[in-house]
């Protein structure tokens, strides 16, 4: 799938997401609960492309549901289903970028839309400038 931007966010998969938490602030959690300080080992078990469906990849294609904010060509945003913040959402991009350390110089609109998309959803969701942008992968 491709980098994403994550309100707070608990999923392990092979794509990369920014966390937007509301104003008590966010936490990052893994498959089993808090991070628990190896994400280095866990980034480098990640799916390469091509590999067995992720999470983000399964609401995309709609065989996995989700409460869609926003839709355009280059991504999606939904709400976390384990909020981690009174306003959680993810955003993710359509084109696959499983690490950031992948993501090429032609990347460089969709990463900026990533953000600028994030920012027009929190303000659509009550939030000023009091929110926490996190990248997630």
């Amino acid at each position: 799938m491709a980098a994403a931007l994550v309100l707070a966010a608990g999923l392990r998969v092979a794509r990369r997401a920014v966390v937007v938490a509301g104003p008590r602030g966010a936490q990052v959690r893994g498959a089993t609960g808090v991070t628990d300080g190896n994400e280095v080992a866990k980034a480098q078990q990640t799916a390469p492309r091509g590999a067995a469906p992720t999470i983000f990849s399964r609401i995309l294609d709609r065989s996995l549901p989700a409460d869609i904010l926003y839709e355009d060509q280059q991504c999606l945003v939904f709400r976390d289903v384990a909020p981690q913040a009174p306003v959680h959402f993810l955003v993710i991009p359509k084109k696959p970028i499983p690490r950031i350390s992948q993501a090429e110089e032609e990347d460089q609109q969709l990463l900026g839309h990533l953000l600028l998309v994030a920012k027009r959803t929190a303000k659509a969701e009550g939030l000023g400038d009091g929110y926490r942008l996190a990248l997630f992968q």
